[in-house]
């Protein structure tokens, strides 16, 4: 006789290790009942929890994923015991993914679908027949181990394609805890890669690791009120306050630490699984000499059997992570694991050999990245730059950035070898690649604060005191020149001049050039493009100049060296030049950066002049979403506008209407030290990127009279940094006036 309904228990929403036990308790206990009450039998059927349920790791919103098991000849009777247990989690209101199977079925289709083989493999009886159970599990074990061979480069390509879909975790602002690359759905993929005999399943650290994105996902569920497993912006301060965490970028950082972790369990194992499957790879292997104390075996790089000692050498570390990147080999986890246990302190100052390792490390190109990030996995990487742990997965809030700031460092550093030709201290050039963003983090602008610490580094390596004089000067200065190249005027002596001062020779010079590079390349594609390289090397040139001739000629405006055209106004049109020559007239500045933003060309500099009753103006642009100009209606359009014609404002507005500004930050002005050798008062708007945002500034200063004599305008992701550089110098009431236009014209709506 069919039992009533079970109670349906109420699910504690917690997070954490306890919470997620007492979940899958319950939900064990109430569907264990729900089985009872149907009459489910403890012969020939069982009740099965997979996924969550099966590893009880239930999230407060995670779906039920259950399996009516049964043997063959009950399967009418199957159908029916199935339809009165799923009916009573459906009326509960919990999500349901079911089926009905027999053991025989179960396997079958474990062939086929690598979900349903995996889930196998975590099968775990709920209620029912328990021998039913423990036959198809060993079965499907062994079925695992048998098939392998094939079944696992299926997984792999899964798992590849998976990651190129959700990116990489731990570099990611909003990414899914559960399928981006470092996830916990790789983890699964590790516990599958163990069960086939391939490789070890998930050692401590990742279990570990495993355990936090458990816990960041509860919170989320928790947050959100609703399975989910992306984290966004705007839920990470609540799931910092259950978690109890300092903070929402100690949420990213912890996730991050996660991510990382897996995803170089994740490579370890999949390197594991390619030797196995290849031939020739088992049994004994000639172990190859790679460098001193390092030999190669298995395709792996380990430690010579002189070099396991009782007493290793400080400097063997180094020295295997040198040889690895050299020979663009993985160490074996063996090894780092041995060396992260037994590797004593580096002297101070660091001996010659450890400090050569560093920078050849350094200077290996591509394949130092993952010995890096092996090395740090291990503990190593802090021993030997103990600053390493305060920057080690510290988020950078900008969407330009791809990296964490530690991951950045390191790619700034691969960049920066590969332009080693161009300056004349190589090691000195990736060394700073390493720690210009040191300094972020602490309070007050991180090349200032980083500069004492990167010397400090500098010092402990043994580097002679000119060279730490240098490499305090580098970091101190790295954002100078793209600074100065999108933010000032280079037509003017004075910054030309100002330049020379700050960097004092040639040497230091190239290595800021390139370093500017290599920053810029380890950020992102947001972070360069060909106008900026441009006039980055339009300033070094000139700044070179200065500084071996004593002589400060920069050229001449770009539009001063317009011709007088016979028919105005007149426009041209280049792939990222737009010149105007034009009638003077209040409000041509912003008619035509009006105009530009009509057609979706963002303004990177605006060189003005008047003379003679005529206006000429050259702007250098980019368009914003990418694509061909159209020239001709650009033209017409600029024609237009600048004889008053084209209703620009009113078009911008109603394109600002419709774009969302939820998360803008406040603007903010700062007024430079006056241009003296060109009479000029530069005003500095630090503001959000918004469409039109250069024409209602334009429109402001044009309106409270003052007169823009050039601009240059730098976008940093969703940020700018305009520059205006305005005739004479002004007062502290007009400053104030000014000041506070801007501040109004720059504030979205």
């Amino acid at each position: 006789m069919t039992q009533p309904s079970a109670p349906v228990p109420v699910l504690s929403t917690g997070a954490g290790a306890a919470a997620r036990a007492a979940r899958s308790a319950a939900l064990d206990a109430w569907l264990a009942a729900v089985y009872d009450s149907v009459g489910g039998s403890s012969t020939g059927f069982a009740l099965v929890a997979v996924g969550g349920l099966g590893r009880r790791e239930c999230a407060p919103r995670s779906d039920l994923d259950l399996v009516l098991l049964h043997v063959p000849e009950h399967s009418a009777a199957a159908d029916e015991l199935g339809t009165r247990i799923w009916y009573q989690i459906w009326d509960a209101k919990f999500a349901l993914d079911h089926s009905t199977r027999t053991p025989e079925q179960a396997l079958t289709l474990a062939r086929e679908d690598l979900k349903v083989a995996l889930g196998l493999l975590d099968a775990r009886l709920v209620a029912g027949d328990a021998a039913l159970l423990a036959r198809l599990h060993t079965d499907a074990v062994a079925q695992w181990r048998r098939e392998a061979r094939h079944l696992l480069p299926s997984l792999r390509a899964l798992t590849q394609a998976r990651w190129d879909s959700h990116g990489e975790l731990a570099f990611l602002l909003e990414g899914d805890v559960k399928e981006s690359r470092g996830g916990l759905r790789d983890v699964g993929v590790l516990r599958g890669i163990g069960f086939a005999g391939v490789a070890d399943g998930p050692r401590p650290p990742v279990r570990g690791a495993y355990r936090n994105l458990l816990d960041v996902r509860d919170a989320l569920h928790a947050v959100r009120g609703r399975r989910v497993d992306r984290l966004l912006a705007q839920d990470r301060d609540e799931v910092a306050e259950l978690l109890d965490l300092g903070d929402r970028d100690e949420v990213l950082r912890r996730i991050a630490e996660a991510a990382r972790t897996i995803a170089y369990a994740s490579d370890d194992a999949w390197r594991a699984v390619e030797r196995w499957s290849s031939p020739g790879t088992r049994g004994h292997a000639e172990r190859r000499p790679l460098a001193r104390d390092v030999v190669e075996q298995h395709g792996e790089v380990v430690l010579a059997r002189a070099a396991v000692t009782p007493r290793p050498d400080p400097t063997l570390p180094l020295r295997v992570a040198a040889a690895a990147a050299r020979a663009e080999l993985p160490i074996a986890h063996a090894t780092l694991e041995w060396l992260g246990g037994f590797a004593a302190p580096m002297p101070q100052p660091w001996p010659a050999p450890a400090r050569d390792a560093l920078l050849t490390l350094l200077g290996s190109g591509p394949s130092m990245i993952s010995i890096w990030e092996a090395c740090d996995r291990y503990g190593l990487v802090v021993n030997w730059l103990p600053e390493w742990a305060r920057v080690r997965s510290l988020p950078q809030h900008s969407p330009v950035h791809l990296f964490t700031v530690d991951r950045h460092l390191v790619e700034t550093a691969r960049h920066a070898a590969k332009l080693s030709r161009d300056v004349d201290r190589p090691d000195l050039l990736v060394l700073c690649g390493l720690l210009h963003d040191v300094g972020k983090g602490l309070a007050g602008d991180h090349s200032t604060v980083g500069a004492p610490i990167a010397a400090d580094i500098a010092s402990r390596l043994g580097l002679p005191p000119g060279d730490v004089e240098q490499v305090e000067k580098v970091v101190r200065l790295h954002l100078l020149l793209p600074d100065t190249a999108t933010r000032r005027d280079l037509s003017d002596p004075q910054t030309i001049a100002g330049v020379a001062a700050a960097v004092g020779d040639a040497s230091t010079l190239a290595v800021l050039h390139a370093l500017a590079r290599a920053d810029a390349a380890a950020t992102g594609p947001g972070a360069w493009s060909d106008w900026k390289g441009r006039l980055i090397a339009d300033l070094v040139r000139h700044v070179e100049r200065a500084l071996d001739t004593g002589v400060v000629a920069p050229p001449p405006s770009p539009a001063a060296a317009l011709p007088s055209p016979s028919k105005l106004p007149a426009v041209t049109i280049e792939t990222d030049t737009v010149s105007v020559t034009a009638h003077d007239r209040r409000g041509l500045l912003a008619a035509v950066a009006g105009c530009l933003s009509l057609h979706r060309l963002d303004v990177v500099t605006a060189d003005t002049i008047s003379a003679g009753g005529l206006a000429r103006m050259v702007c250098a642009v980019q368009p914003r979403y990418g694509g061909e100009l159209d020239k001709e209606a650009i033209a017409s359009d600029l024609r237009r506008a600048v004889l008053g014609e084209l209703p620009v404002a009113e078009r911008l507005a109603a394109r600002e209407r419709s774009a969302r500004h939820r998360n803008a930050v406040p603007p903010r002005v700062v007024w430079q030290p006056p241009a003296a050798a060109t009479a000029a008062t530069v005003l500095e708007l630090r503001a959000s990127d918004t469409p039109g945002l250069l024409f209602r500034v334009a429109r402001a200063l044009e309106d409270v009279g003052a007169d823009v004599r050039s601009a240059r305008i730098s976008t940093l992701g969703g940020e700018v940094v305009d520059a205006f550089y305005l005739a004479g110098e002004l007062s502290a009431d007009d400053k104030a006036r000014v000041q506070d236009a801007v501040l109004q014209a720059a504030t979205p709506v």
